[in-house]
């Protein structure tokens, strides 16, 4: 050893334990900047400390979803119990209160599974309750839903009863028609598929009209039915707010009332299907009229809804065989780009054109009065029959 240099302190006995495997204790020693020596033991314990911490950020991060998934169930039970509580007075206090009770479960429960127990069984305890309220389909309707249609199939003719032909002056002033219709599976040539915008361009209504050579054509259109006072909500639509209703009727109603007196942005377009197949989704469709007339259920803004309906009544037409889900099924306003893309409708010319082709808003502002209302809006539309 050199004169004047200190002999090195004894090397912790941790140096091996933290995995420093050395032969000699010289070995747990090493070179650091400036000639000076420095324990292996300090340098493996400072990289074993980042380690951790790396560690530590990544399982954090892999907690992320459930916690996003436990804020969303509990959001909504507090809509659940804002919306569908059925003392009025009670909504908003208990809202809040659970809303505060899964605040402090996850600040003071001790122990992260003992929080998340708490959480998911209070959403439990509150969905139970929820899936307990049941449609009556007795309320105090709206007058344009205050109906709804069944149909008799026999065989090869088939009479829909409460088709809606209302007489409208404005979207809120009109008289009241209900019909009866009788058709032939036999004469069912086709389907068209109108979509309607009153807003975002995200968002549509579809409404599917089947289309006979002897007759006029018979649209049906899947919506809420509301009670006089209410309106459509999108945050209600979550929650049993709204009973579903399939509503049969002449495009002179369901369609000229968004065009003329809704002034909203109708698009129809040809569907490219056989007459089969149409036969097949028309008899679906009155299957579920049919359900309904007998046993009301509740509309869901996301489950059961005018689009997932329409892809229920094909998947059962098709005997379960479908194309893939895709994203636009629910964010509908795409829902004609989707069709587009799956060759349901005319692919003769670019997306853009079609689609402008495809409004008919002047055409039937200019038919309002025609008894050939149905006709003349189909005047021009690319690959109408």
């Amino acid at each position: 050893m050199p004169p004047g240099r200190r002999p090195p302190r004894p090397l912790p006995r941790k140096c091996n334990d933290l995995g420093v495997k050395a032969a000699r204790t010289s070995q747990c020693w090493a070179a650091a900047p400036g000639g000076t020596s420095q324990p292996r033991f300090y340098l493996a314990r400072s990289s074993l400390a980042r380690s951790a911490k790396v560690r530590r950020f990544w399982h954090g991060l892999l907690w992320i979803p459930l916690y996003l998934l436990l804020f969303g169930v509990t959001l909504w039970a507090v809509g659940a119990l804002y919306f569908d509580l059925p003392i009025a007075g009670l909504r908003a206090p208990l809202a809040f209160i659970y809303f505060a009770a899964m605040l402090v479960a996850f600040i003071f429960v001790k122990g992260r599974w003992r929080a998340i127990g708490v959480v998911a069984f209070a959403f439990l305890v509150v969905l139970g309750w929820w899936l307990t309220i049941e449609p009556t389909g007795d309320r105090n309707w709206q007058p344009d839903v205050a109906r709804t249609g069944w149909a008799d199939i026999q065989g090869d003719e088939v009479t829909v009863h409460n088709v809606r032909n209302f007489e409208y002056r404005s979207e809120t002033d009109y008289t009241p028609y209900w019909e009866t219709r009788t058709v032939q599976l036999s004469k069912l040539t086709g389907a068209d598929l109108a979509i309607n915008y009153w807003g975002s361009p995200w968002i549509a209504h579809p409404i599917a009209s089947f289309q006979f050579y002897d007759s006029l054509p018979l649209a049906l259109s899947i919506e809420t039915r509301k009670v006089i006072g209410q309106t459509y909500s999108a945050l209600r639509g979550f929650y049993r707010q709204y009973e579903l209703i399939y509503i049969p009727a002449d495009e002179r109603d369901v369609i000229r009332l968004r065009t003329n007196y809704r002034h909203e942005q109708v698009y129809l377009y040809h569907v490219r299907i056989s007459p089969e197949h149409a036969r097949k989704v028309f008899l679906e469709y009155l299957k579920q009229l049919n359900q309904l007339h007998d046993k009301p259920k509740f509309y869901n803004a996301v489950t059961d809804n005018c689009t997932t309906n329409i892809r229920a009544a094909n998947i059962a037409a098709e005997h379960g065989t479908v194309a893939p889900w895709n994203w636009r099924v629910l964010l509908n306003g795409k829902m004609d780009e989707l069709l587009y893309a799956r060759g349901f409708i005319d692919r003769s010319f670019p997306f853009a054109t079609l689609k402008e082709q495809s409004l008919i808003n002047k055409r039937a502002q200019a038919a309002s009065a025609s008894p050939d209302f149905s006709q003349l809006i189909r005047g021009g539309l690319p690959n109408s029959p």
